[in-house]
């Protein structure tokens, strides 16, 4: 298969360059150069910008096109519009994040996607899920019956550069008291070479429609304890409550990976994957996930910057408050 990816070179784009030649496709990555720009030298590179450079595509065909950076609607349009009679096929990276009502356990693929009163808006940050699901829409009018849109939930493993699970087997590793939220709090992440390998089976049999990908449902105390299997120095786990972090004021999903308050987006952490797994989306075990994270993370410079996690100091801190409120109750 002659394969196209709008992206291929930083996370699930590489995970998806790296099983299409794995498989022996022949690949065209089409990307701005940013990120492992040396990576897979036997892959054609087109190095451009998508909202500015999309000329460089023209005179070109191939059997499908997989989108892994699609945000705003104009961006996508004008991608699609190019590429409709020069693919047959296309994939396009949604998110769950496209629910209206994200506090819903057990969401299904029809269920209602949030809208925006105003579509102009291109403000990522606030109307993420919106506007994804409006890209969504913008490639099905644009290829009606051509297309296949993937929701993911959490995608992690190896170069997974959110740090949101990436903190955990790095914070345990390092051993010491450990700041944990709640136990029993729903835990969903599919590892990226699973979601990258079922997502070209799909493109491969040109499977159409939507499905969710959000893998392998865990508590916390569950991850936890899969970290502590590879942690170098004994680690010891303190528990907190959500009242606690609430009246701390600690970040949910970011300052505290993987923790969404009980009233917040909880649905986020169970999403109906029963779609997918019929299709035959497979998942490996969490030991495996969290031991090839933790690799990657160890090779990564100890002064590149983290993007989310507890800062050290924060931590003990909220430790020692939690201590002292625990001495006078």
């Amino acid at each position: 298969m002659n394969l196209l990816i709008l992206g291929g070179t930083r996370f699930l784009g590489r995970a998806l360059a790296e099983t299409a030649l794995d498989r022996g496709h022949t690949l065209t990555l089409f990307h701005r150069g940013r990120h492992g720009q040396d990576a897979f030298p036997e892959a054609e590179h087109i190095i451009g910008d998508r909202e500015s450079d999309l000329e460089l595509l023209q005179g070109r065909t191939w059997d499908a096109v997989i989108d892994t950076c699609g945000f705003v609607p104009r961006v996508v349009s004008a991608s699609v519009e190019l590429l409709k009679d020069r693919v047959g096929h296309y994939t396009f990276i949604s998110s769950v994040s496209v629910y209206e009502d994200l506090t819903r356990l057990h969401v299904k693929e029809d269920a209602p996607v949030a809208t925006l009163s105003d579509e102009s808006i291109e403000d990522v940050t606030q109307h993420y899920g919106a506007l994804k699901a409006l890209c969504e829409k913008t490639v099905e009018a644009a290829m009606p019956g051509r297309a296949l849109h993937i929701r993911p939930g959490l995608i992690v493993g190896p170069y997974d550069y959110s740090d949101r699970f990436t903190y955990w087997p790095r914070r345990i590793a390092q051993g010491g008291e450990v700041l944990v939220p709640p136990k029993e709090g729903r835990v969903q992440v599919i590892d990226v070479r699973d979601l990258a390998a079922w997502m070209l089976d799909l493109v491969e049999k040109r499977t159409v429609g939507t499905f969710h990908a959000s893998g392998s449902d865990y508590t916390m105390g569950q991850l936890v304890d899969v970290c502590a299997r590879f942690s170098s120095r004994p680690a010891e786990f303190t528990w907190v409550t959500e009242p606690f972090l609430r009246e701390q004021q600690v970040g949910e999903w970011i300052e505290l990976p993987l923790w969404v308050q009980s009233d917040s987006l909880v649905g986020l952490f169970a999403i109906d994957n029963a779609k997918a797994f019929a299709s035959g989306l497979t998942t490996r075990p969490l030991i495996d996930t969290v031991r090839d994270t933790l690799a990657w993370d160890q090779s990564r410079p100890p002064e590149e910057k983290r993007k989310a996690g507890l800062d050290p100091a924060r931590e003990a801190e909220l430790l020692r408050l939690w201590h002292s409120s625990k001495k006078k109750s």
